[in-house]
């Protein structure tokens, strides 16, 4: 079941493109990755989803139902560009927003002492915003995207400006918000997080949709018949359908080379084939990264 969808979506700023004609199918309580380039298109949607703006032309849709304001308090928006009020005390500003998400005072209290706790932030709820260091203040902000338990969670470039501790600790929480029933939309351009978060992806690039899919199924329509085997002896002896692309030498006499199949032969005749030859020690296909598939197509590669 698909809990957002954006039907042929566009939107135009004079002269400039933004949107054009884009559809993409989020699937419920799945980490969805909204990725492209600076300037694709990325956060055009996400703010026509948060109704900060509205499109041209196409809809969108939440549970089955057309956008409407009732939707605001079941999303929950980081954007790229923080903002929290720098004078306010850490306590009194998610206190304000919590209440701006609907919260009762009791309830927000309690939510509020349960994530300061947990992102070891307590000591700070009565100091002022201005004096937390940068990462501090990204935590403060992640707590007020999520302390209204939205069904959908929208984060933009949510690691920017953490340590690689901090950008663990809040990965860790975004899976566990996934396994209580969250949905979450990650725009980012940085694949390494991609990789360790996603389920499902799609690409915008110059305000088109250029794929879209699960993870898995955009890696392996990328596979490109390539293995890397680790070996004693010589490939002298392949047949014509195997290519050996490079080798080198290793120590204590084994070898390295990559290996061209031709289109549509399985590993098994290929590991066959070769075993028949030398001592295999190993045996890797190459499936491209999402990095590599993203540099491909925004470079024209493929599309």
């Amino acid at each position: 079941m698909n809990i957002l969808e954006a039907n042929n979506v566009t939107k135009k700023y004079a002269a400039h493109m933004a949107l054009d004609n884009v559809s993409i199918a989020i699937p419920k309580q799945s980490i969805f990755g909204l990725l492209g380039p600076n300037g694709a298109g990325k956060t055009t949607l996400i703010r026509i989803i948060n109704q900060i703006i509205m499109c041209d032309e196409g809809d969108i849709a939440i549970g089955g139902e057309k956008l409407h304001p009732k939707h605001i308090r079941s999303i929950g928006y980081l954007p790229e560009e923080r903002g929290l009020y720098k004078k306010m005390k850490v306590g009194e500003q998610l206190m304000y927003l919590a209440q701006l998400k609907g919260l009762s005072t009791p309830e927000a209290r309690k939510r509020i002492k349960h994530w300061l706790d947990k992102l070891g932030l307590t000591e700070w709820a009565g100091k002022k915003v201005e004096d937390l260091s940068k990462g501090m203040a990204q935590k403060i902000q992640f707590i007020a995207t999520v302390i209204h338990e939205p069904e959908i969670l929208i984060l933009d470039e949510p690691f920017s400006g953490f340590d690689p501790v901090n950008a663990n600790l809040i990965k860790d929480e975004i899976f566990e918000l996934r396994e209580k029933g969250a949905t979450v939309i990650f725009s980012t351009h940085r694949m390494e997080s991609v990789e360790q978060l996603c389920d499902d992806i799609a690409l915008i690039n110059k305000s088109q949709k250029i794929l879209d899919g699960t993870k898995k199924e955009i890696k392996n329509s990328y596979k490109s018949d390539k293995y890397v085997v680790g070996y004693k002896g010589s490939l002298s002896g392949l047949s014509t359908n195997l290519n050996v692309l490079n080798t080198q030498e290793l120590e204590d006499g084994y070898m390295e080379s990559t290996v061209q199949a031709g289109k549509g032969d399985s590993p098994n005749n290929v590991l066959k084939e070769l075993i028949n030859l030398i001592e295999v020690h190993s045996f890797v296909e190459v499936v491209p990264s999402i990095n590599d598939i993203f540099i491909d197509i925004v470079e024209g590669g493929q599309s």
